[in-house]
């Protein structure tokens, strides 16, 4: 059982269809942590085992984006992010599966170690690398590069209506596996919040179920693009789109959502990793047999840890976002190719800790 909206509404899922190469539902986990507020239980949700190409998040988004890039006719996708970006290289992966030509459009950011591998397996999988942002002439990219070329745009982060439907599934999924006694009811969720459509669908998908479980929704991205309005704006368009094809689905159903908004965790930028964040990679290595980043979910799990040692009470689910599939690809710098923008070399540099 993958598709627990069309489960709920059929008419829906009917003139909604998805692909289905996530491997759903992602499992539950136990973990009993000793601090120094006491023994707590935390659960962990397993999206970072969605897919055995590609783990994370944006898996539960693309079953439904490239589902209506082929219904579309498109015969590329094309996609934004920095760098490193995870959706960037989740898309370029079922892309080449599912036969798409796929185009990424990066942006520089902050240095990471993963950054050299990302864009080794970008070159792999045959991605079209365009470097993004900056001075760069948007309007004479996109013509470039998508122009006449039946390509299908995903936004950044896939978040969209359609990306969100994704964890409007995931929240009925949720349900499901507390109905079911894989775990109990959770006060809060931990996830990290950067283009905000994961925490859009889970909190609409929660109050499907009627659950109280309030997300704490951890920013990890700048304020250009983690906004209130902007995500209140994102929930009732889905609402009212997903209304439209279905007239059984709630028009309400925003309006019972619980959204706890945590800026505090920031660190200052993205991709920008302090003591908390690091701290908290660590714990969930050594405590929870957990690989987490430093940019995302590293910064979702310190917010749980800081509310576990002040000791507030209730049962919590962290929700890992962040891919533990294997990704198997050089770390030396790429010889000269066109699709690798020069601009991009300075990632396989020595990285100098007061430098980058």
């Amino acid at each position: 059982m993958t598709d627990f909206l069309g489960k709920a509404y059929p008419v829906l899922a009917a003139r909604l269809r998805k692909m289905s190469f996530a491997d759903l539902p992602t499992p539950v986990s136990r973990h009993a942590l000793d601090n120094v507020a006491g023994d707590r239980t935390v659960f962990v949700k397993h999206d970072d085992r969605s897919s055995v190409l590609y783990g994370g998040n944006k898996i539960r988004k693309l079953e439904y984006i490239f589902q209506r890039a082929r219904d579309r006719g498109a015969k590329r996708v094309a996609t934004f992010g920095a760098v490193g970006s995870n959706h960037a290289l989740a898309t370029a992966t079922y892309a080449k599966e599912l036969g798409f030509e796929c185009t990424c459009f990066l942006a520089h950011q902050k240095r990471t170690a993963n950054i050299p591998l990302t864009l080794n397996r970008h070159l792999e999988l045959g991605t079209e690398l365009v470097r993004y942002g900056g001075a760069t002439n948007k309007l004479e990219l996109f013509r470039r590069y998508l122009q006449n070329r039946a390509c299908w745009v995903i936004p950044l982060g896939g978040t969209c209506w359609l990306g969100a439907v994704g964890f409007v599934n995931a929240g009925l999924e949720l349900a499901a596996q507390i109905a079911a006694g894989e775990l109990d009811e959770p006060d809060r969720i931990y996830v990290a919040n950067g283009t905000m459509g994961s925490v859009a669908g889970l909190a609409l998908g929660l109050a499907l179920a009627n659950l109280r479980t309030e997300i704490h929704a951890v920013r990890v991205a700048d304020n250009h693009f983690v906004r209130r309005e902007v995500l209140h704006g994102l929930m009732k368009k889905t609402v009212t789109i997903l209304n439209g094809f279905d007239t059984t689905f709630p028009v309400d159903v925003a309006a019972r959502t619980r959204i706890v908004w945590r800026n505090e965790f920031y660190a200052g930028g993205y991709a920008v990793a302090d003591d908390a964040t690091t701290t908290a990679v660590a714990f969930a290595r050594e405590s929870m047999g957990l690989a987490l980043d430093t940019t995302y979910t590293g910064k979702a799990m310190a917010a749980l840890l800081h509310d576990i040692e002040k000791g507030d009470a209730g049962a919590y689910l962290f929700w890992n976002t962040y891919n533990s599939r294997s990704v198997e690809a050089p770390l030396a710098e790429p010889e000269s190719s066109d699709r690798f923008p020069e601009e991009f070399r300075r990632y396989f540099e020595p990285m100098n800790p007061g430098v980058d």
